[in-house]
């Protein structure tokens, strides 16, 4: 491992109006290392990387880089500098080729006229380095999926000659493969002396990836150490200042009649003839590849997508697929993966937010100072920081955003939850937190419906477990018979033996277990 100092960042202080979103915060990052920056929604981290990038001008503090003194005066300063951010929310142009992303404001040219042979020369290079299969330079980046999409952004920050690239929550959308060839671009950067600072809420990624790391609480520097050596609740308390006794809390429950009764179900596209059945008090868990039909299948269950054929019934009663307004009067709650494009309202407030699905009236007039108090009440339930409930949502980071998304479906009181992703982007101990109140919005009679890519989620959550390929919904099964092998088998080839084991257990009783069968 690398020695030399290449970045540091000394008593880094930043407030905005009365709050301080850091008080003197300390970072170094060797040169050629992976240093992992991690910390809850709210901690700093951000707000650090835009002072890094230039986006943002601290009040306090010092940095070097390369041994020099560095204060970007914009982000053109940082990028020039060496300094390229890849955020979580990517920054492409859709519809542009690949070739054409990688070079966009970067065209090599000469007394204004593009030099071709030397584009053509600097895009294969970059390509032959990601070397991925769907890296074409003439190919549509609209076309690409979300792994490679991320690998065109890195693209772009290797033509930049870049020094330090900063990447945020780079697998939150990725499947397990994609995880993995991303792992073998980064080692490729560090053998080029490029530095990576690595932000993520996967705790369990930075052994894998990580060789240092750095925590942030509250807007300071409370750890930072060696990856290797020490325990991952270590790191875990660091974070959220105090021990976090299990991950996953167990919360008794009880399993009821069927609420929602799903038969062969196909969408436009997808879903394929999807069958499945979600009783009261029950956490059904839906696993599989990115791009398998699990979204698809929640969206046409919710009345976002046409239903093609199949039927759905709600407490009894079958339909052929109803619109949004009246799934909401049959008590669906959906929290979107898509939290920003349809999950909020993000130029509204938080408690326009929150009241969206269920306004707080009184013959039919809004009554603001009760609406207020139980939207106070709810950002406290669920951990929203936030200056206000006034705060416009647009405002607030990916994780408080994702609380506010939640905080909707408490305020809205839905017996059955469609959840999609509800933990992405959201710092461990806030899923701790949205763990528990899962298990006790089941435990209190709803139906919920959890779509992850994180397998310890469905394994630690869930009572069931099934897993769609290519559209088709395999059958539910308890938890305890599955494995992340076996769930990960199934999802890349659709069949598999499931597996008994000692490890996560179905939460229901076992009279209800013996009902079920």
């Amino acid at each position: 491992m690398s020695t030399e100092l290449l970045l540091q960042m000394r008593g880094v202080r930043k407030q905005f109006g009365t709050a301080l979103a850091l008080d003197g915060v300390d970072l170094e990052v060797r040169a050629g290392e992976v240093h992992a920056l991690v910390g809850e929604n709210g901690a700093g981290k951000s707000t650090l990387m835009k002072v890094l990038s230039g986006a943002v001008t601290p009040d306090a503090g010092t940095m070097t880089l390369g041994g020099n003194a560095y204060a970007p005066r914009g982000p053109a300063d940082a990028l020039r500098a060496g300094i390229a951010m890849i955020y979580q929310e990517l920054n492409l142009a859709p519809e542009l080729s690949v070739a054409q992303n990688l070079l966009l404001g970067r065209e090599p040219q000469r007394f204004g006229v593009v030099r071709r042979s030397e584009q053509r020369a600097r895009v294969g290079e970059v390509l032959a380095l990601l070397d991925h299969p769907e890296l074409a330079a003439d190919r549509s980046v609209s076309s690409l999926g979300p792994g490679p999409r991320q690998l065109v952004e890195i693209g772009r920050a290797l033509l930049g000659s870049a020094r330090v690239v900063v990447l945020d929550e780079p697998t939150s959308s990725l499947s397990a493969g994609e995880a993995r060839a991303l792992d073998g671009v980064l080692e490729k950067l560090r053998a080029r002396g490029v530095s990576i600072i690595y932000i993520t809420h996967f705790l369990e990624e930075l052994s894998r990836v990580a060789e240092r790391y750095t925590v942030l609480r509250d807007g300071r520097t409370v750890g930072s150490g060696l990856v290797n050596g020490t325990p991952l609740g270590a790191i875990v308390e660091q974070m959220v200042g105090r021990p976090l006794d299990e991950i996953y809390p167990q919360v008794a429950r009880t399993l009821g009649e069927p609420l929602l009764e799903v038969e062969a179900l196909s969408g436009e596209r997808l879903p394929r003839a999807a069958t499945l059945t979600l009783r009261r008090g029950e956490v059904l868990g839906l696993a599989g590849l990115v791009g398998a039909g699990r979204t698809e299948l929640v969206r046409a269950l919710y009345g976002l997508d046409r239903v093609r054929s199949g039927s759905v019934q709600v407490k009894r009663e079958r339909d052929r697929g109803l619109p949004v307004f009246r799934r909401i009067a049959q008590g669906f709650g959906l929290l979107s993966e898509d939290r920003k494009g349809e999950g909020l309202a993000l130029s509204l407030s938080i408690e326009e937010n929150v009241t969206m699905s269920r306004e707080v009236a009184r013959f039919g007039v809004l009554t603001m100072g009760r609406r207020r108090a139980q939207v106070n009440a709810l950002m406290e339930q669920v951990g929203i920081k936030a200056r206000d409930a006034g705060q416009p949502a647009s405002t607030l980071s990916g994780g408080n955003q994702q609380k506010v998304a939640l905080a909707r479906l408490l305020h809205q009181d839905a017996e059955v939850l469609l959840l999609d992703e509800p933990t992405r982007g959201v710092d461990v101990g806030s899923k701790v937190a949205i763990y528990r109140r899962i298990g006790e919005l089941a435990a209190a009679g709803k139906a919920v419906l959890v779509v992850s890519s994180y397998l310890p989620e469905l394994l630690g959550l869930c009572d069931r477990i099934a897993v769609m390929y290519r559209g088709v919904l395999g059958e539910a099964r308890p938890t305890r018979e599955w494995t992340q092998a076996t769930l990960l088998e199934v999802a890349m080839s659709g069949h598999a033996h499931a597996t008994r084991d000692d490890g996560p257990r179905d939460h229901a009783t076992r009279d209800d277990e013996a009902g079920a069968a």
